[in-house]
C-alpha cells in the first residue's frame, strides 16, 4: 500500500512539473516581454487610433481611465507589466499580471489598471492597486492572449481560486465624450507591443 501511495504522489509531482511554460509575449520586433520595462500597446490594425493612454471620460475630471488615443500617429503612454510573481523576468501568455503607466497624472491615482462598473459598462481604469494578488486586488489583474496571430487583453484573473471574476476579453468602446474607452466587450482589441 505505500509503495502505490508513494507511486501516486511520485506520478503527480512529476505531472505537475512537467507542465510546459505559458509562451512568452513578444514585441514587434520578436523580443521577449520583460518585467519592468517600458511597451506601448499599440493597435494592430492602421488607421483605427492609436495606443492608449489616460483620459477624463466621466462627467468629473477624476478618476482618468483608459482609452485609446484617436490619431494612429499618437503612441499613448508606455506601460509597465508586472506578473504575480515581479521576480519572475518574462511576460509569459495567458498570467496574471498588474498593467501600470509609470507617468505621473493631473489626478492623485495610482495609475495601476483596474476593471471597475461604470454606469452598467465594465471599463479599465487608472486607479487600481499594484500586487499583493488575492479577493481585495482581483479587479487589478489582467493577461495577454494569444489572438489570431496576434494579441490581446483579456480580464479573467485566477489569483483567488474560490473568486468567480466577471471575464472577458478587452475593446475599445465609444464613450459619450467620443473618447475610445478600454472595455469588456465582443470584440477584442487586436495589440502589439513596442519598447519606449
Amino acid at each position: 500500500m505505500k509503495t502505490f501511495i508513494l507511486f501516486l504522489l511520485f506520478s503527480t509531482l512529476s505531472l505537475s512539473l512537467a507542465q510546459p511554460s505559458p509562451d512568452a509575449v513578444r514585441d514587434i520586433d520578436g523580443s521577449l516581454l520583460r518585467t519592468g520595462t517600458e511597451y506601448y500597446i499599440l493597435p494592430v490594425f492602421r488607421g483605427r487610433g492609436g495606443g492608449v493612454t489616460l483620459a477624463a471620460t466621466r462627467n468629473e475630471s477624476c478618476p482618468l481611465d483608459v482609452v485609446q488615443e484617436g490619431f494612429e500617429l499618437d503612441n499613448g503612454l508606455p506601460v509597465k507589466f508586472t506578473p504575480v510573481d515581479p521576480k519572475k523576468g518574462v511576460i509569459r501568455e495567458s498570467t496574471d499580471l498588474n498593467i501600470i503607466f509609470p507617468a505621473s497624472s493631473i489626478c492623485v491615482q495610482s495609475n495601476v489598471w483596474v476593471l471597475e462598473n461604470y454606469e452598467g459598462q465594465w471599463i479599465i481604469s487608472g486607479h487600481g492597486t499594484a500586487g499583493n494578488p488575492g479577493r481585495e486586488t482581483l479587479s487589478n489583474w489582467f493577461k495577454i492572449e494569444t489572438y489570431e496571430s496576434d494579441y490581446k487583453l483579456v480580464f479573467c484573473p485566477t489569483v483567488c481560486d474560490f473568486c468567480k471574476p466577471v471575464c472577458g476579453d478587452i475593446g475599445v468602446v465609444f464613450a459619450e465624450n467620443g473618447s475610445r474607452r478600454l472595455a469588456i466587450s465582443d470584440v477584442p482589441f487586436k495589440v502589439k507591443f513596442r519598447k519606449a
